[in-house]
């Protein structure tokens, strides 16, 4: 994708997340959107600054990045959603253009994409964009609903194992 669909990608995740986070649709669901969005923003746009130097979607565009980023705030105590723009541009370079990436770089440089996408400058481009925000915004959901409810009632049952 172009930085115009990573763009659109990161504000629409950001606003669906700020959603998910605080429903009610109140100032603080438009504190969250803002707090989310920026790092995301920035983290979806991070990736292709290796169109300037090194090889494009292989510098930037791995494994060994995203983990950086996700452990970056552990170490440091910010830019804690960076990650997430990171993974969101990714998955929208997997899913949504024919091209790929090369994801285990620099172990190996072979490119790996889903046969669904779209050329970067395909008119078919924003709406696979938007399609790929969609299923992400499935999966956090899921995520954020779900995952809190499944390990409380593993631990319950945990509980009545031991009692």
């Amino acid at each position: 994708m172009n930085k115009k669909g990573h763009v659109l990608n990161a504000v629409l995740l950001s606003i669906g997340l700020g959603y998910l986070l605080e429903p009610a649709g109140t100032e603080e669901t438009f504190v969250t959107i803002l707090m989310i969005g920026v790092p995301v923003t920035l983290g979806a746009l991070f990736p292709d600054v290796d169109t300037a130097f090194g090889k494009h979607r292989k510098t930037l565009h791995n494994l060994p990045i995203l983990v950086a980023f996700i452990a970056f705030p552990y170490f440091f105590a910010n830019l804690e959603y960076v990650w997430i723009g990171i993974l969101t541009h990714y998955v929208l370079d997997v899913a949504g253009s024919k091209r790929g990436i090369a994801l285990f770089y620099p172990l190996w440089k072979e490119e790996f994409g889903l046969p669904i996408g779209v050329t970067v400058k395909s008119r078919m481009a924003d709406l696979v964009t938007v399609i790929v925000t969609g299923l992400e915004l499935v999966v956090a959901a899921l995520i954020i609903y779900q995952v809190p409810q499944l390990g409380l009632e593993l631990g319950e049952q945990a509980i009545g194992m031991w009692l």
